[in-house]
């Protein structure tokens, strides 16, 4: 049974403590990612940009543009870095490119 709040807690709390309770957590990692990859990468990349998939801590990015793929390839660690920190806490460690 969900533990009871006070009347005092805020409404991040209580949504945190919601998420945490019915483990809500992977699926709201999936949406903040494609999300973080959207703002990170702007209208560029974007328009070459079908699919974003999170599974366990890979990121997988599907793109329409072979040139852009391998462009992209040599900056893959800053991509990882780019999206945890955007996020506040360590979410991808790896990205796959297609």
């Amino acid at each position: 049974m969900a533990k009871r709040l006070n009347d005092h807690n805020s409404i991040a709390d209580v949504l945190r403590e919601f998420i945490e309770a019915n483990k809500l957590q992977p699926g709201m990692d999936k949406i903040d990612v494609r999300e973080a990859w959207k703002h990170l990468m702007g209208n560029g990349v974007n328009n070459y940009t079908r699919e974003i998939m999170l599974k366990g801590t890979t990121l997988y990015v599907e793109l329409t543009s072979a040139v852009l793929r391998e462009e992209l390839s040599y900056g893959k660690e800053k991509i990882v870095k780019m999206i945890n920190e955007e996020l506040k806490r360590e979410v991808v460690k790896e990205v796959v490119l297609r």
